[in-house]
Formats: C-alpha cells, sequence, structure tokens
C-alpha cells in the first residue's frame, strides 16, 4: 500500500497544481465579474450628476469606480437642499436595494485559501519522498540497492514537483493579488462614501418619494 501511494505521488502533486491554476482562473473570473457589477450599479447611480466623469469604454473598471465615487465626493459638498444633493438623496435607496456587488466574504476566503495552500506544495513533495523511502526501506525484497535507487527517483520526482508548483502558483498569484486586493480596496472605498454620503444628507435634502426631484435635464427643459 504504501508503495502504491508512493508511486502517484509526483502525479498527485501535479493533478493538484493544474486543480490551483484552474482556481485562480475562476477567481480571476469571480473579481472581474464583481468589478462589472459594482460599475454598472454606480454609473446607473450617478447617470445624473453634474460633472459627470465620462471615461474611455476601455478604462480599468478600478478606475471607473474612483470615478464615480469622486462624481459623488462632488455632489456632498453642494449647498444642503440643491437638486443634485436631492436627487442623490433619493438615489441612496437604489444603492442600499443593492448591496449584494458589496458582499466580499466569500470571495476573500476564497483567495486566502488559495493563496495559503501554495504553501502545501513543497510539504506534500517532502512527504512524498519520505513515502518513496519508507517504501524501500519496508520492501522485503533482497535487492534492497535496487530498491532504493528506485525509490529514490520516485522521492527526486515528488519533490521536484512539489517546488516546481509552488514557484508557479507563486508567479501566478504575484500577477493577480494586485487586482485582488484592488477589489477589496473599491469595495471599502464603496461602503465609506455611501456611509459618508447618509451622514451628510439632511432633511433639506428629503423630498416627498411620491415627488420625482428634478435633475440638471429637467432644469434645462423648464
Amino acid at each position: 500500500m504504501l508503495e502504491l501511494i508512493s508511486s502517484y505521488s509526483t502525479v498527485a502533486i501535479v493533478v493538484a497544481a493544474l486543480a490551483h491554476v484552474f482556481f485562480f482562473f475562476v477567481l480571476a473570473l469571480w473579481a472581474r465579474g464583481d468589478r462589472k457589477k459594482i460599475v454598472q450599479t454606480l454609473q446607473r447611480f450617478t447617470d445624473s450628476l453634474p460633472n459627470r466623469s465620462r471615461m474611455d469604454h476601455d478604462a480599468h473598471p478600478s478606475d471607473q469606480i474612483e470615478a464615480c465615487l469622486a462624481d459623488i465626493q462632488d455632489v456632498l459638498v453642494e449647498p444642503p437642499g440643491s437638486s443634485h444633493r436631492v436627487a442623490l438623496s433619493q438615489r441612496m435607496r437604489i444603492l442600499d436595494e443593492r448591496r449584494d456587488y458589496l458582499h466580499s466574504l466569500r470571495f476573500d476566503t476564497a483567495w486566502n485559501v488559495a493563496r495559503t495552500m501554495i504553501e502545501a506544495y513543497p510539504l506534500a513533495g517532502v512527504l512524498g519522498t519520505i513515502l518513496a523511502i519508507g517504501a524501500a526501506l519496508a520492501s522485503d525484497d533482497q535487492a534492497s540497492v535496487g530498491v532504493i535507487v528506485t525509490r529514490f527517483g520516485d522521492a527526486i520526482w515528488s519533490t521536484f514537483a512539489g517546488l516546481a508548483s509552488a514557484i508557479t502558483l507563486m508567479l501566478i498569484n504575484s500577477f493577480v493579488e494586485p487586482g485582488f486586493a484592488k477589489l477589496s480596496e473599491n469595495r471599502l472605498h464603496v461602503r465609506e462614501t455611501a456611509s459618508k454620503a447618509k451622514r451628510e444628507l439632511g432633511p433639506a435634502d428629503r423630498v416627498d418619494p411620491n415627488v420625482m426631484p428634478t435633475t440638471p435635464a429637467m432644469e434645462a427643459t423648464t
């Protein structure tokens, strides 16, 4: 049994590493979808605000998020009761109803698991080495030298697979980590901006919910 396990240790490490790479790919798609959802929500939220930032279609989503938040900050410095602050106050309800885009626990947990488990591959390689040597020593074959040489080859490949997998995954993580960290920063900034808007929008910025607040487009037609 020990001999069978040791003979497949290298293959198991390689298969686990390939699954790990695919998991990073899934996380990258997940992060991309979350960024897109945040951008779409904020753009709908700020579509009637003055001096709304216009960015190129190929601008990074994180830059678009920061631009939308800057537009909200510009409205908050206007005098209380202005039409833009009233519109912003009404739209805060829209933002509150779609807080699912700020849920980050599952993503952060998955990313933490993917990042932390990279450290397991060298340990798995060492474990495969120990299993191979143990299988050689436990063999009943009298030609122990030949058996040990064969098992030593398995041990070397197991160690190599563990180290190579760890190095490759560390390289992949170094590419995706800045984007994942920026996404967490964007979520935090959105929460802070929404909380600040709620604190600063007073009674003068609230109107009857049955009355639609005027927007710059409406003011231009009157």
